[in-house]
Order: structure tokens, then C-alpha cells, then sequence
């Protein structure tokens, strides 16, 4: 990668109730850019907040014309507002990150130098996370640990939505348009030269997460159904495992009731069987309803994210 050529970097980041964060972000932003030495636009998507962000970011907009605001009209979710960030990029380079600072601008610095040796993709990898529950780094290494097992797609280790993404590597995420998103999979889908950066994720600089464990279980679902087939293909396996039950229990029923074994006469043993082969049914129901339910999201074609307002930068040298 020519280093002399000018380039303009995107650094998309969501906002969801992050006032106090805000006023820190930009500043830092700001320095990590200007000692680049790049063109550079910051792009501030609001997905609905409501603790005055939204006038934060007005107000940092109307301060900075590299500074975009865009506004939705309600909140759509975290996914869906990095979609609007890399909608909306107008750079070469895009850097996706959040606005609580657990992802240090400064490590923007070390994606872009290895974008510069010709990587298109550039993910930051958690080495160390700071102010994080035992509880979520245990289900986070479970999870992606799974993933990989059950898709095709290989999913770095410890890695979220920090990462740089080459204008090539944007431009064909754009063109996904799928309700149910997974970013970090879908970068992973999409192929190009990828390399990891490992760093230290900092601790929130304030408020709370916006990631409880109802969200982060959604998150997963989105995942594993948008990546692989194997839900699906556990209510095969179940069924197999029933029939082979079955046809190994039927000549064992048999013996021990004409030897007078009292365990296998009345309802109890039938109940049972029956309850058991429900449980299996509903679970597999469910599963499928889950994949008929992401085609119906899909087949509705509605858009994925509605903009109340945007602050557009000018041009800026």
C-alpha cells in the first residue's frame, strides 16, 4: 500500500446513551488522527438515545465539519447502527469502533499500519478485558469457541466489532443486506487479506453496558442462524437417537414383561416416553421457527434502519 497516497479514514461508531462518553471520544479521535496526518471523518450514528447524545452529537457536528452525525428515528440496535456507520462511510479506510471507550482510539494507530502492509481487513483482538464479569468472559470464549465449530466461517478468537475494513471490504458488506446481522462473522464470511492486533480492552469510562444478557443470548441466535445449518440439523439427530432407543428398548420391554417384571406394566413408563418425545418435538419446532421466522423478517423487505436527520460534513482539507 502506497503510504504517500492521501487517504480519508471513516471511524463509524454507534451511539446508544453514551453522553458522558462523547465529550472523551471525540478529543481522543481527534489526536490519534491528526498525528496520522490523514483525511479523516468521524461518523456518529444515534440509535435512539435518549439521555442527550443526540444533542452532543448536533453540537460536536456543528463544532467539527469532520464530524457526521447521523440520527435515528428510533432505536434499531447496535448491528444495525454499524451498518448505517459503513452506509454512510465515505473513506478508503473504515474503522468501526464504540463509543465507551473500551475500545481505545489509540489502537487505531497500530489497524492502520498494518492496513498499510497490505491487510484489508484488520480486526483488534482482545488480549486483556478490563472490568468485564468472569461470567461474560467464560460465555464470550464458549461462544466463539462454538462458532467455530459448527460453521464454516472462522471467526478469530476474542475478537468484536473493532476493526479497520478496506473500502473494497465495505463496499461488499454493503451489498448484505440481511435483517438479523453479525458483522464481525460477516467481515469473517467475506474472505481478503485479514490479520489480528492484539491489544488490551479498557474498562467502560462510564454509564452502563448496553449488552445485559438477553441482548448478548439475541446477539448469539443472529449468529449461529445466520452461519450454520446445525440447529436445524440437531432435530435429526434427536429423531435418530428416539428411533434407536426405541428399537433398542422394544425387545428389552418385551423379555422383562413376560419374565413378570412389575417396573414395565401401567402408565408410567408410557407417560414418560411421551413427555420425552414432546420435549424433542417442541424443541425442534422451535428451532424452525426460528429460521421461518428471520425468512419472514427478510421476505418483508422493509429497510433496515429509518434516518430521522443528518449533519453532513463538508469537505475539509
Amino acid at each position: 500500500m502506497d503510504s504517500k497516497r492521501p487517504v480519508t479514514f471513516s471511524i463509524a461508531v454507534p451511539v446508544y446513551n453514551e453522553v458522558e462518553s462523547l465529550p472523551e471520544l471525540y478529543p481522543r479521535v481527534r489526536a490519534v488522527m491528526e498525528n496520522l496526518g490523514e483525511h479523516w471523518e468521524l461518523i456518529l450514528v444515534d440509535d435512539g438515545s435518549t439521555d442527550g447524545s443526540t444533542e452532543v452529537i448536533r453540537s460536536l457536528s456543528a463544532e467539527d465539519n469532520r464530524v457526521r452525525a447521523v440520527i435515528f428515528a428510533r432505536n434499531f440496535g447496535h448491528q444495525i447502527a454499524i451498518t448505517a456507520g459503513l452506509d454512510y462511510s465515505r473513506g478508503e479506510v473504515v474503522i468501526i469502533m464504540d463509543a465507551d471507550l473500551q475500545d481505545p482510539p489509540e489502537v487505531i494507530t497500530d489497524l492502520v499500519t498494518k492496513w498499510r502492509e497490505g491487510y484489508e481487513v484488520v480486526y483488534a483482538v482482545r488480549e486483556e478485558r478490563v472490568g468485564e464479569s468472569w461470567f461474560k468472559k467464560i460465555t464470550a470464549a464458549f461462544f466463539y469457541r462454538l462458532i467455530n465449530q459448527i460453521t464454516d466461517v472462522s471467526i478469530p478468537l476474542d475478537t468484536g466489532d473493532f476493526r479497520l475494513l478496506d473500502r473494497k471490504v465495505v463496499d461488499t458488506l454493503n451489498t448484505m443486506r440481511e435483517r438479523h446481522r453479525f458483522p464481525r462473522g460477516m467481515a469473517a464470511w467475506v474472505g481478503f487479506r485479514q490479520i489480528g492486533v492484539p491489544y488490551k480492552r479498557a474498562a467502560r469510562y462510564a454509564g452502563e453496558t448496553k449488552y445485559p444478557f438477553r441482548k448478548m443470548l439475541r446477539l448469539a441466535l443472529n449468529a449461529i442462524t445466520g452461519f450454520s445449518y446445525f440447529p436445524l440439523q440437531l432435530a435429526t439427530y434427536f429423531g435418530f437417537v428416539c428411533a434407536g432407543i426405541s428399537a433398542l428398548a422394544i425387545p428389552v420391554v418385551i423379555v422383562l414383561r413376560l419374565a413378570g417384571n412389575q417396573a414395565f406394566f401401567g402408565q408410567a413408563t408410557t407417560l414418560i416416553a411421551v413427555l420425552f418425545l414432546g420435549g424433542v418435538q417442541l424443541i425442534s419446532l422451535g428451532i424452525l421457527g426460528e429460521y421461518v421466522g428471520r425468512l419472514y423478517d427478510e421476505v418483508k423487505g422493509r429497510p433496515l434502519y429509518i434516518v430521522r436527520e443528518t449533519h453532513e460534513a463538508i469537505e475539509s482539507d
